[in-house]
């Protein structure tokens, strides 16, 4: 069974995350991938780092899944994020957003992945040609 919740150096899995997570009353799963990218800001990237405060994260994780819930009625939800060195073109991060509808499945996936980038502990090293730099967040919540 596939963790609800997953903080890992390991490669993510978009197939596994999704795995079981419908029920016969969904219409719609919905899986995002964040993926490194080889150009920021004008720069060639040439990996990523992630660290986290790992006995914050899953707590948080919980707190936006609750939200999420809250938010949309989507209670079957999963986040799958990496830590560690992550190439370009690997996936740093999963959601996977189930619903009967496309609409709020989406919607769902969007919201979580903003929240994450707002209030979940891990932070993100970005090293590039000639240097490397801390990437900030969004100090603010994200509008959608």
């Amino acid at each position: 069974m596939t963790e609800r919740f997953r903080i890992t150096s390991d490669p993510l899995d978009e197939q596994a995350v999704a795995e079981g997570l419908s029920t016969s009353e969904d219409g719609a799963v919905v899986v995002f991938s964040g993926i490194v990218r080889a150009r920021n800001k004008g720069r060639k990237v040439l990996h990523l780092e992630y660290e986290a405060y790992e006995a914050m994260v899953y707590p948080v994780f919980e707190r936006v899944a609750e939200g999420v819930s809250r938010r949309f009625g989507v209670e079957r939800l999963r986040i799958h994020h990496r830590i560690g060195r992550v190439d370009i073109g690997e996936s740093s991060v999963l959601v996977a957003a189930a619903s009967p509808h496309r609409g709020t499945a989406f919607e769902a996936a969007r919201h979580t992945m903003n929240e994450i980038k707002r209030i979940v502990p891990i932070w993100k090293r970005e090293f590039f040609e000639g240097g490397d730099v801390w990437v900030e967040g969004p100090k603010e919540p994200v509008t959608e």
